[in-house]
């Protein structure tokens, strides 16, 4: 099978964000600096660094063990836009090492992952569909409010990069 469907809905879907990831940091940075960094949209929530951070991380602890492979090590934890930015080029690299037809039984193929403080053990198509993306899309856009929050000027456009809007006054 050339074409799987987990595959198509993972990582394409995973290495298209990122690199919008990327871009916002690039605005953020440019705009606001590295106080940005720290910015949390409530106390108990991530700042935006871990935010980034978590971000690149599920698409490997997603991608990897739908693919049936070891998820790869993530490395220590960056620090600064330029370690960030890093940490997503190496996550999209990692993915461009897999092909669809590692992911050809990933629908059925039980996968193991925590979350929080909780085992899950679901088929692929259950873990990717009703646990993985909700929880990738919750941490890229709990980054994008921070930095909406901290005054970074992105809108609809820069999240998915396909909307087009005209500037108003």
């Amino acid at each position: 099978m050339s074409d799987s469907p987990l595959y198509t809905a993972s990582v394409p879907v995973f290495q298209r964000y990122l690199g919008r990831l990327g871009g916002w940091l690039d605005e953020a940075e440019a705009q606001r600096g590295a106080a940005v960094l720290d910015a949390r949209l409530a106390p108990d929530m991530l700042p935006l660094r871990m935010q980034v951070v978590v971000t690149a991380n599920f698409t490997l602890r997603t991608a990897f063990r739908l693919a049936g492979l070891p998820v790869p090590a993530f490395g220590e934890w960056p620090g600064g836009f330029d370690g960030l930015r890093s940490h997503l080029a190496q996550a999209s690299s990692l993915l461009q090492t897999l092909l669809p037809a590692q992911f050809a039984d990933a629908a059925s193929r039980e996968v193991t992952s925590d979350a929080g403080e909780a085992t899950l053990q679901l088929d692929g198509a259950t873990f990717l569909h009703q646990f993985a993306l909700p929880n990738f899309f919750f941490h890229l856009t709990a980054a994008y409010a921070i930095l909406r929050q901290q005054g970074v000027p992105l809108g609809k456009a820069d999240f998915d990069g396909f909307h087009r809007y005209t500037a108003t006054a």
